[in-house]
């Protein structure tokens, strides 16, 4: 029969090691705690399009670097008499500030598309807070009218950026039909990125400075408007009230009572 002794040094051990199993019982338990935490919280999810029976799309330009293609994009717009969006960085606003007058005076949205174009999710919050206010600054100093629509740079967005939009009394925008223009590709690809996939209530981007966007811009003009489509700017697409987006970005306005983040900003304020 074996005995087993216990010494000082074996019971300071075992009670080490005691010590150390109930510690990593507790992290575990906080783990999951906050796991389970993360997943209840709800995502919060930007406008990609909008639920809507009417044969309207959105068409909207991006600028944030250069400038020389502005006015000739203005003026196809004029000749078709198609009223879009620009949304705009607010470094582009301060070195172009005619073009920006130019472009509200002609019945473009003119909106917020960040002050310095960073990643946003990798901003403090009151960073991210910075970007918006500074660019609508800037705009409303121009234009008269504050933003009432962002689109994060780069489409690049979290729970974070989307609270600090509506926190903002905004809309957060993305967009569900991308002409891919700033890959330079043929006028011709880029009608087709478009048509193939647009549908009633979506959101098309565009940008000003790429390289075959106006010779494209009257063959997409012609082509959505063959099929039937109204294009407007992306304000007169989102609807008033209480709203959604579901899992793919699309806006459903709500019943009454919907909570506080989802309703709409309240541009009033």
């Amino acid at each position: 029969m074996k005995f087993f002794i216990l010494t000082k040094r074996s019971i300071i051990s075992m009670a080490v090691c005691l010590f150390i199993a109930v510690l990593a019982g507790v992290i575990s338990i906080g783990a999951v705690a906050n796991s389970t935490e993360t997943a209840a919280q709800p995502r919060e999810i930007p406008i990609y399009c909008v639920d809507t029976q009417e044969k309207k799309v959105a068409l909207s330009f991006d600028a944030a670097w250069g400038n020389e293609q502005t006015e000739h994009l203005l003026n196809i717009l004029d000749e078709y008499n198609v009223k879009t969006t620009f949304f705009l960085v607010g470094d582009w606003v301060e070195k172009f500030p005619d073009s920006v007058k130019e472009i509200a005076n002609r019945g473009h949205d003119v909106e917020n598309h960040s002050n310095t174009h960073p990643y946003m999710t990798q901003l403090s919050e009151s960073k991210m807070n910075e970007e918006i206010k500074e660019c609508n600054k800037k705009i409303e100093e121009l234009t008269g009218k504050c933003p009432t629509l962002f689109r994060a740079p780069y489409g690049d967005y979290n729970n974070a950026v989307v609270k600090a939009v509506k926190a903002n009394n905004m809309y957060c925008m993305q967009w569900d039909v991308d002409s891919l223009d700033w890959k330079d590709p043929s006028p011709q690809q880029i009608v087709k990125n478009i048509t193939d996939k647009i549908k009633c209530g979506s959101i098309i981007l565009m940008h000003n400075g790429a390289a075959n966007t106006p010779e494209a811009l009257p063959m997409v003009i012609e082509a959505i408007q063959a099929e039937g489509y109204e294009i407007v700017p992306v304000s007169q697409i989102v609807p008033q009230g209480n709203y959604t987006t579901d899992a793919n970005g699309m806006m459903h306005i709500s019943s009454e009572g919907a909570d506080e983040s989802s309703t709409q900003p309240d541009n009033n304020n």
